[in-house]
């Protein structure tokens, strides 16, 4: 079993329209979904934990046409909550879930956003079969692909190893494109996206790099 750790960034902004109106919204970050399950009619149910205003958002999506119900957790003394949707079926999530089912894969969860429009997944499957499926992607999603390897369940991430405030500043660079040829962001600019000193980003990424380095050549 192989594993491909996925970035996909819809066109219109979400993975379903229910997640498009999440999106397009400011009153809540999206921060992952921690469940999905398709049912026999092609509805789905969704867990999403998010952080912001969960009143503001209900709001925003009670009379939402593909939502047909909906149950909020909230946890006390937090910004974050737990939102439990069932929604009609919508793209291009159908898309995903066909395909994961014509070409027998497992997609992990929890599904995290790494910005408002980009969702990174781990699919599981056969290599050729993982690679079919990507290829009959929709046009409307954008796929980058992270990392390749041998599906274990109790695999450890590369990433797993960095502390949370060097994985905030590594994931920063990264989508700002710090490690793209030609560079395309300064350790100043990662420091404004982050509110933080330059030298707080140098520290932190020298940091992790190591970390990433010595994970990757053993």
């Amino acid at each position: 079993m192989r594993y491909f750790d996925l970035r996909l960034t819809p066109d219109d902004g979400g993975l379903h329209p229910v997640d498009r109106e999440i999106a397009a919204g400011t009153a809540v970050d999206r921060e992952a979904i921690m469940h999905f399950e398709a049912l026999g009619d092609g509805s789905l149910i969704l867990l999403y934990r998010l952080t912001g205003d969960a009143e503001a958002l209900l709001d925003r999506l009670d009379d939402h046409s593909s939502l047909l119900s909906y149950d909020l957790m909230e946890l006390e003394g937090d910004a974050e909550f737990h939102l439990y949707l069932h929604v009609t079926p919508g793209a291009p999530a159908r898309e995903l879930m066909e395909l994961a089912e014509t070409y027998a894969l497992i997609i992990e969860t929890p599904i995290e956003f790494v910005h408002r429009d980009t969702a990174r997944m781990t699919v599981i499957g056969d290599h050729e079969m993982l690679r079919s499926a990507i290829d009959e992607l929709p046009e409307s999603l954008s796929v980058g692909v992270d990392q390749v390897g041998n599906y274990a369940p109790d695999r450890q991430d590369t990433l797993s190893a960095l502390t949370d405030r060097q994985l905030e500043v590594f994931r920063t660079a990264v989508e700002a494109g710090y490690y793209e040829i030609p560079r395309r962001a300064t350790h100043e600019e990662i420091a404004t996206r982050l509110e933080c000193a330059p030298s707080t980003v140098d520290e932190h990424l020298r940091k992790a790099e190591s970390t990433v380095l010595r994970s990757l050549v053993g």
